[in-house]
C-alpha cells in the first residue's frame, strides 16, 4: 500500500533542536530525490545529503543505507548517505555505478544532532547513537523512470499532514 515507510514523527512538547533535525533530514530526502534520474552516480545521493546535513549543523550515519530493490530486498546498489570526501581518518564513500531506468532503489537517510557513530543493541536489530543524542530518519522506496524519478512511496493527497513545515 503506498505510504511513507518509515517516518519520523513529533509526539508531545518537541524542543526547537529538534524540530529542526527532522525538517532538516526531511529535506535531505527530497533533496537526494530530486537528483534521481538516469545517469547520475549512486554516490551523488550522499554527496547531496551529507552537504545539507552538514551546512545544518548535523552529522549523517555511516553504518547504514539506502539499497535496492529487487528479488532479494537489501540487495545492491548500496546508496550511501554520507560523502566521497571526509577527512583522512574516515571512510568515505565509494559507491559504484549510475542510475538507469527500471531500477528500484530506497533513500532513508538517518541524521544525528550529535556524532555519526552508532550502536547496535544485542536485539541485532535496533540501532542508537553512540553519544545518546537525537536521530530521525525517513525514507522512500524509488523506480527510476526514463525521465527521472518515481517515489513509489509518495505520501497520498489524504496522508496525514503530520509535519508544519508542509503547510506553509
Amino acid at each position: 500500500m503506498p505510504g511513507d515507510l518509515n517516518e519520523t514523527f513529533f509526539v508531545g512538547n518537541v524542543d526547537e533542536d529538534s524540530k529542526r533535525l527532522v525538517q532538516c533530514t526531511y529535506e535531505c530526502l527530497e533533496k537526494a530525490i530530486s537528483i534521481v534520474k538516469p545517469g547520475m552516480r549512486f554516490r551523488e545521493v550522499g554527496e547531496v545529503i551529507n552537504r545539507h546535513a552538514s551546512m545544518s549543523g548535523f552529522s549523517v550515519v555511516k553504518s547504514i543505507c539506502g539499497h535496492g530493490i529487487g528479488e532479494l530486498f537489501h540487495c545492491a546498489p548500496n546508496i550511501p548517505h554520507y560523502s566521497m570526501f571526509l577527512a583522512l581518518t574516515q571512510v568515505g564513500n565509494k559507491a559504484v555505478g549510475v542510475m538507469k531506468a527500471g531500477q528500484t532503489f530506497t533513500i532513508e537517510p538517518m541524521i544525528n544532532t550529535g556524532v555519526w557513530r552508532d550502536r547496535m543493541w544485542p536485539d541485532g536489530w535496533t540501532v542508537v547513537t553512540a553519544d545518546g543524542k537525537r536521530s530521525a530518519q525517513f525514507e522512500h522506496t524509488l523506480l527510476v523512470t526514463e525521465t527521472g524519478v518515481e517515489v513509489l512511496t509518495a505520501r497520498l493527497p489524504s496522508s496525514p499532514n503530520v509535519f508544519p513545515w508542509l503547510n506553509a
